[in-house]
């Protein structure tokens, strides 16, 4: 179930902890991705903790709306969020990547709770969540499907062959947001391989569109107000303006923390950065 009651600024406070916690994961694991956990913290925290209909203590429930984290290295926010809403123990934070964990490399929906599909190759995962989308239409339920992108993914083919089936399929169920933070593994998107307006491309596939400020807690849930009813046969792209390790000074748009671990000293300072903006 959604936690409908939230205020905007406590889902703010919320949207901190998750950075917090991601950042810890990836510390103590030595391994993983926090530059683009901290891009996708805000939209994240409003989808499990204002949007989505989701009952942890029933993690399969038919009904519930399917989260798909297409950009599966940036798994310490998912965990986060299903550490913090509940679907498993916040003592299990330190363990990401170790043997037997629930938090693995990338979502693994054999080991951890809430995970709806496993993910990580870039470009499957909107497929996949085009066929949850598509499946729901067929069994005429009511749940929608979440899927998160990143900007240095929308690069690959097989997404938009992915837009042009659910344009077909008429997924107005389908939900995608799409972190445009700029940059990717070997540097900035616009050099890699230009993007273009990502925001005018998905329009011009059938999408309905808007680009949105990703750290604007206020644009988010109004975006999600603005689509939550809208059964016009069209499926939603939020292209969202993110900055990569937001929230963390010296991780802010520097391309090199796509894929690094903070040492000790970084880590400290990080959780002192982020603990000041808890207590603003």
């Amino acid at each position: 179930m959604a936690v409908s009651n939230i205020t905007v600024e406590e889902l703010k406070e919320k949207a901190i902890q998750l950075r917090q916690t991601a950042v810890t994961m990836v510390y103590h694991a030595q391994s993983g991705h926090p530059g683009g956990s901290l891009s996708a913290a805000d939209f994240v925290t409003a989808l499990y903790f204002k949007e989505m209909n989701l009952n942890p203590e029933d993690p399969e429930w038919s009904d519930r709306d399917r989260f798909v984290l297409s950009k599966g290295h940036v798994a310490p926010i998912q965990y986060s969020a299903l550490a913090h809403r509940g679907f498993v123990p916040m003592e299990t934070v330190k363990t990401l990547r170790e043997y037997k964990s629930p938090f693995q490399g990338h979502p693994d929906s054999k080991k951890c709770p809430g995970i709806d599909i496993s993910t990580g190759s870039l470009g499957q995962g909107l497929s996949c969540a085009v066929g949850m989308a598509l499946a729901g239409k067929l069994d005429e339920k009511d749940y929608r499907v979440f899927a998160v992108i990143g900007d240095g993914e929308a690069q690959e083919g097989q997404i938009w062959e992915a837009t042009q089936s659910a344009v077909k399929y008429k997924l107005d169920n389908l939900i995608v947001f799409l972190d445009d933070n700029g940059l990717q593994i070997d540097g900035p998107t616009n050099e890699i391989m230009p993007n273009l307006d990502l925001e005018k491309k998905f329009e011009a596939f059938g999408f309905t569109t808007k680009r949105i400020n990703g750290h604007s807690m206020e644009e988010i849930i109004e975006t999600l107000d603005e689509v939550k009813n809208a059964k016009d046969g069209k499926p939603k792209c939020i292209v969202c303006n993110t900055v990569k390790g937001k929230g963390v000074s010296f991780m802010e748009d520097v391309v090199g923390w796509h894929g690094k671990a903070p040492n000790e000293e970084e880590y400290n300072k990080a959780m002192e950065e982020l603990a000041r903006g808890l207590n603003a």
